[in-house]
């Protein structure tokens, strides 16, 4: 046997199996096989054994180095499936890997965020899946970075929370915030799992749902801690802070429960899970944070992992021990190592590789066991975790059910001491009382009078304590309530000051009589010294000063028994008098207390009053900002059309860019007024608020119709006007951009918008026709004189109708002059309503011109809404043509020249016109002013006249025809057939000449309507040139070339009706 001696140290390094090498290289290797097992693209759940290994190696390693070096190249972005398993897998990493893993996963941020982002922008069922998880990872990554008290699988003691949240609200306001935005994360990654279960009609035990469902463990697990970290905070929270603060919270928390609830319902009914997991079920409603003992009710769910079954697989080897050579080694190095050292002997072996064999042997046997005992123990393990999972929920649910007991315990105690409280003050008061009464009934015969004010003042007492308590209330309200405190405090000290007064002038009044007894005594004392003398010196009659004498000591010990029941009285009333000194004194501190009380109250709510002006005044600057911003962006779209080619084909007219010029100029006045207001008082925004948001649509306005009308103008006045509107919207601009700065808000100047606005106008003004100015002083004389001239041919026509009725009857008598009386009579009602009409609308017509002319002229108003003018100048040229052919109409029917059917035509074409006047109108009227109102009635009036006219005429005409009767008695068999004939023809020749007509009549309206078009076609153009040569009006009422609008449709601003304003 050939035996190596001294092999070189260089040739025992190349061995393998016995270096740090070959150890880390088996290792890179175990852990691209389990990665690449654990990652796939096959539809199915990550296997628990590859995950382990993962997990294990992060431990061997202390970070996770080796699973990204192997992770950062999968193909994620080619397969959605293998993007899921790689957040499955990641997920678990950082759940129950080595604490390194969170930093080492920091640095692998971006790659997270790009697969998510990628798969987001697809429409793959995974790829949305995918999103939701990374958004989820990297939340989890932030967290626990932040926050490093926390684990990654966060599983930490009430202890811990209560460290990591600290004293300051803030901080444990913002954790709260941070733990909502991670449960939102988890819920909302279950909710897109379930979501596509249902849609894919997926069941738990197919690979594919299991495979979506794989996740929802590590999520179930995560939820169930954050849910009652979240509970601890908000209690912690409602605490320190006022209940309506943290609504917000309580809203959010809410919708949480209800949507964990849901998710760990439907879960458990799952069979994939019921082997996997147990999960905990929650209270049916959520904790009442606003009742601080609910805490005390409050159960920290557990989450329990089942025992996991053993796979049957052989353990691999996380160390190699081989006797082959390394994987990268070349071939060469055994060659050489054979040409140094001679061939081996083919079957012999020596000792020593004996024993390494062996060994080896041994090393794989116990590496076996090792593996067998490390899974044993990790079931132990898992076994103990659930039981002290379980003893921990028990012992959590005791120590609730202890400290709900100790808090009903002192609920209880301090009710048994407010009773004894109560027991002892009821024992002393009845005391008191008893003892009031006896004093009461020992002194009432010598003090009533005392009583009596004693009693007055108890009452009074009670009088001035209800008011304290109304003053309590209304300190909320109003610092003067302190003021009446002051002075009924006042009242009442002056009160016991009247009483004092009064205990003592009894008191002088009681030693006063007590001092008159006693010079009674001494005179009495006096008289019976002298009588002695007197005794001594006369003994004659001693009998008779003896009886005396007893007389006097009778009198003397009577008067001394009354001067020592005064002296008791005396007495008995200066006690009583202290006593009430006493009481007075106890009441005032009390009075006192109470007035401390009442300012301590009065200064919580100045501070309250403070805090809410403070909170009114942020308030109204976030609505004036956000009324800014809307603003601002109104006035960048305007701006933007100034460049913008699709509105080179707007056009607008000069008239309508001064109009709204104007307008935006008298907007900049009242902004300027909403400014001062609201530096005036910051706690009122409601003017510059509405001021700014009518500036900015006017001023964005203005821009778009300048621009418009610079598409029509000259090349100098429309870049000059071009130039005028870009340098409003930058003054525009620039004021809104100061209102919304808070600092700069003061420094705003308004009115420096003025200057470009008013460079709109002149230019406005400029580019409108020359001729205006002649057609302003036109129309502003023309209404007028139009209007009298009606008036005057209405006057006329009554007059004329008058004569008519004296001639009638003088020339006519019987039915001809019945019906020529009814026919004038019916004309004359007629005219008097036009003429009340007409006298209604020009009332009408002051009342508009008055309320929208504003500073202007009334000349300047008709001029400005010039179509409407025109429209009131040929209605009232309608009406008094109208009325004119009536009277000549009736004239002739009088005489017996003309016909019926003339009165009924004019009297339709009156109505026509009293309607076009009455439109004309209403155009620009209120619609809630009288004199409209009163318009419509005479309107209705005009109306009803004409048909009364319509209908005596026709009364008339056949009452007149009545009269010719027909007599064929005289006619033969053949003169009947002849006119029978003759009258056939007649009726032909009749149908005929009426079809005619009818015809004539159709063009007759259609040149009318050509002719109507042809008059508004140059007014609109050139507006400046109105027809003033009167044109015949047509013999019937017209309709409109237009279908006219409705009363509510018509635009009042700009007083364009033309399709019933034609001039004739």
């Amino acid at each position: 046997m050939n035996s190596i001696k001294n092999v070189p140290a260089r040739v025992l390094s190349r061995r393998p199996g016995h270096s740090l090498e070959a150890e880390r290289e088996q290792f890179d290797k175990t852990q691209a096989i389990s990665i690449s097992k654990a990652i796939n693209s096959q539809e199915a759940p990550v296997k628990e054994k590859h995950a382990r290994r993962i997990i294990l190696g992060t431990h061997h390693e202390k970070g996770a180095f080796t699973f990204w070096s192997y992770a950062i190249g999968l193909p994620l972005p080619s397969s959605s499936i293998l993007s899921w398993k790689f957040c499955h897998v990641l997920h678990k990493v950082l759940r129950d890997g080595h604490p390194n893993v969170l930093h080492d996963c920091q640095r692998y941020r971006s790659n997270i965020r790009e697969v998510g982002d990628l798969w987001g922008h697809l429409h793959d069922r995974y790829g949305q899946l995918v999103s939701v998880y990374t958004k989820l990872l990297l939340t989890k990554i932030s967290f626990h970075l932040k926050h490093p008290q926390f684990p990654a699988g966060l599983e930490v003691t009430d202890e811990v929370l209560e460290k990591a949240a600290g004293t300051d609200v803030n901080n444990i306001f913002q954790l709260t915030v941070e733990m909502f935005d991670y449960m939102d994360c988890e819920l909302k990654l279950s909710e897109s799992v379930f979501r596509q279960l249902n849609t894919a009609i997926a069941v738990s035990q197919m690979s594919s749902g299991q495979c979506r469902l794989a996740p929802l463990i590590q999520v179930i697990q995560d939820c169930s801690h954050l849910y009652h970290y979240t509970v601890k905070l908000l209690f912690k929270l409602h605490s320190c802070l006022p209940a309506d603060t943290l609504q917000g919270h309580r809203d959010r928390f809410h919708e949480q429960f209800h949507s964990l609830r849901n998710f760990f319902r439907r879960a458990s009914d799952m069979l994939y899970f019921k082997r996997l997991i147990q999960i905990p079920r929650l209270p049916e409603g959520p904790p009442n944070f606003l009742r601080a003992s609910a805490l005390a009710e409050h159960i920290k769910p557990v989450v329990v992992i089942p025992e996991e079954t053993p796979e049957d697989e052989e353990p691999e080897n996380l160390i190699e021990i081989s006797t082959g050579p390394p994987a990268g080694e070349p071939a060469v190095v055994a060659d050489l190592f054979d040409q140094t050292f001679g061939p081996p002997n083919g079957s012999l072996k020596d000792d020593r590789d004996l024993q390494i064999e062996n060994l080896k042997r041994e090393v794989e046997t116990l590496r076996g066991e090792l593996e067998k005992i490390k899974l044993e123990a990790q079931r132990y393990i898992s076994q103990l975790k659930g039981q002290v999972n379980a003893l921990e929920a028990e012992l959590e649910e005791q120590r609730k059910q202890k400290q709900k007991a100790l808090v009903d315990n002192e609920q209880l105690r301090h009710e048994l001491a407010q009773l004894r409280a109560a027991q002892l003050e009821g024992e002393r008061s009845q005391s008191l009382r008893e003892e009031a009464e006896r004093k009461a009934s020992a002194t009432e015969a010598r003090y009533n009078k005392l009583k009596e004010k004693h009693s007055e003042l108890i009452s009074t007492h009670a009088e001035l304590l209800r008011k304290n308590a109304d003053t309590a209330k209304q300190l909320t309200v109003t610092q003067q309530s302190q003021e009446e405190v002051a002075r009924v405090k006042e009242q009442l000290a002056f009160q016991m000051e009247q009483v004092k007064r009064e205990s003592e002038l009894k008191l002088e009044e009681q030693s006063d009589q007590l001092e008159k007894f006693k010079r009674e005594l001494e005179a009495k004392a006096g008289e019976l010294a002298r009588v002695q003398e007197v005794l001594s010196r006369t003994e004659q009659s001693g009998s008779e000063l003896s009886s005396r004498l007893e007389a006097l000591r009778a009198k003397k010990d009577a008067l001394s028994g009354a001067v020592q029941q005064r002296e008791a009285d005396l007495l008995a009333a200066q006690s009583l008098a202290r006593e009430r000194e006493a009481a007075l004194s106890q009441e005032q501190q009390r009075g006192s207390r109470e007035r401390g009380e009442l300012q301590a109250r009065l200064a919580e709510k100045e501070s309250q009053e403070q805090g809410l002006r403070r909170k009114l005044l942020d308030e109204q600057f976030a609505v004036l900002r956000g009324a800014a911003a809307e603003a601002e962006a109104i006035l960048q779209d305007a701006v933007s059309k100034l460049d913008d080619p699709l509105h080179l084909r707007c056009t607008s007219s000069p008239d309508y860019l001064v109009s709204r010029a104007q307008a935006a100029l008298d907007s900049v006045s009242a902004l300027e007024e909403g400014h001062a207001q609201y530096l005036t008082s910051l706690a009122d925004a409601s003017a510059l608020v509405a001021a700014l948001t009518r500036f900015s649509h006017l001023a964005a306005d203005t821009i778009i119709n300048g621009s418009a009308t610079s598409h029509l103008a000259p090349t100098d006045p429309a870049d000059r006007l071009m130039d005028t509107c870009r340098e409003c919207g930058a003054r525009a601009l620039e004021l809104v951009g100061q209102l919304q700065d808070q600092q700069a808000l003061r420094r705003a100047q308004p009115g420096l918008v003025r200057t470009p606005l008013q460079g709109i106008l002149q230019l406005g003004q400029e580019l409108k026709p020359k001729s205006l100015d002649v057609r302003q002083e036109e129309l502003g004389a023309m209404v007028d004189k139009e209007m009298a001239a009606t008036s005057a041919a209405i006057e006329d026509a009554v007059r004329r109708i008058e004569d008519m009725m004296n001639q009638a009857r003088h020339a006519s008598s019987g039915v001809k002059l019945e019906v020529n009386e009814r026919i004038l009579n019916s004309c004359t009602d007629l005219m008097k309503a036009i003429r009340l009409l007409v006298m209604t609308s020009t009332s009408l017509q002051k009342e508009i011109v008055e309320s929208g002319r504003g500073a202007a002229t009334q000349q300047e108003f008709y001029a400005k809404n010039s179509r409407w003018t025109e429209g009131l100048i040929s209605a009232s040229k309608a009406v008094g043509w109208g009325a004119t052919q009536l009277v000549e109409a009736a004239d002739r029917v009088v005489l017996h020249t003309g016909k019926y059917e003339e009165l009924i035509v004019c009297s339709h074409e009156i109505a026509a016109s009293t309607a076009q006047l009455v439109a004309a109108s209403k155009v620009k009227a209120d619609k809630h002013s009288p004199h409209l109102s009163r318009l419509q009635e005479c309107s209705r009036t005009v109306n009803e006249r004409a048909a009364g006219v319509v209908a005596s005429t026709k009364s008339g005409q056949e009452q007149i025809e009545d009269r010719d009767t027909m007599d064929f008695s005289g006619l033969s068999l053949i003169k009947l057939k002849k006119q029978e004939m003759e009258t056939q023809v007649r009726v032909l020749e009749l149908e005929t000449t009426l079809e005619a007509e009818r015809m004539r009549l159709g063009e007759l309206r259609k040149r009318h309507y050509a002719l109507a078009g042809a008059g508004a076609a140059p007014s609109e153009e050139e507006p400046g040139r109105p027809s003033t040569a009167p044109r015949k009006k047509p013999p019937l009422a017209q309709k409109p070339s237009v279908v006219p609008r409705q009363d509510h449709q018509l635009d009042k601003k700009d007083g364009v009706y033309p399709a019933q304003l034609v001039n004739y």
